[in-house]
């Protein structure tokens, strides 16, 4: 026995992954939804955000994967592109934010997940 566990590696992608709505009209899909680990792909249309707020415990990494995403950090603005992709500590007010025109994709890692993790900021 490995310390892989039992259950056979597969294929994941939006079309198998489990997905949930959040906001008006953002889609997520959960690629790695682990005790320790989620990975989701998401997408936001142009002109919606998230709300502001920050994990107590839970570190994050935003990779965008297509369009143009506004990572705003501790009141300071980060523009991603397709290729680039930031890092959110523990206790770092964050919200992301599509101010494009079109679409943006994106791979949010936590680590461990944040879900239920989450604390809102006004």
């Amino acid at each position: 026995m490995n310390d892989f566990g039992t259950d056979p590696a597969k294929v994941i992608s939006r079309q198998n992954a489990e997905h949930y709505v959040w906001g008006k009209e953002c889609d997520g899909w959960y690629l790695v939804q682990q005790e320790g680990l989620n990975i989701i792909e998401e997408r936001m249309p142009p002109g919606t955000s998230e709300v502001r707020h920050h994990h107590n415990r839970a570190r994050q990494f935003a990779y965008v994967l297509e369009g143009e995403l506004t990572m705003e950090v501790e009141h300071h603005d980060f523009t991603l592109r397709a290729g680039e992709g930031i890092e959110i500590h523990p206790g770092q007010n964050h919200q992301a934010i599509n101010r494009s025109g079109k679409d943006v994709r994106f791979l949010m890692t936590s680590q461990p997940p944040s879900h239920g993790d989450r604390v809102d900021v006004a």
